[in-house]
């Protein structure tokens, strides 16, 4: 006689139950008063954002410019560099494709 193997498979019935019934008994289990916390997690997370989007808004300003022309404007480094760093090293973001047209005219 052949044994069958007992179904592992969660359905999304099933599974959905099991989310709606663990919400209901943890919800008679908390306290009715909750202190929010703020986490520095989230705090740091928007603070990266912040400095994503405003490097995002200087690419944008220099005109999109491809790895090539980073290199030919700063060197081999110029990809990896911040825009802070361009800036000091010469070519802020509002001037790069100036700079990029006179290396280019000056090859």
């Amino acid at each position: 006689m052949a044994r069958t193997k007992k179904s592992t498979v969660v359905t999304r019935k099933s599974a959905h139950r099991k989310v709606r019934a663990a919400g209901k008994t943890e919800a008679k289990a908390k306290p009715t008063k909750a202190v929010k916390t703020k986490t520095p997690a989230q705090t740091s997370a928007k603070s990266a954002g912040k400095s994503r989007a405003e490097g995002i808004r200087l690419f944008a300003l220099a005109g999109r410019p491809s790895q090539q022309d980073f290199v030919k404007v700063y060197g081999p480094n110029g990809p990896k560099m911040t825009w802070e760093q361009r800036a000091k090293a010469g070519v802020p973001a509002e001037k790069f494709q100036a700079a990029l047209a006179a290396k280019q005219a000056g090859r």
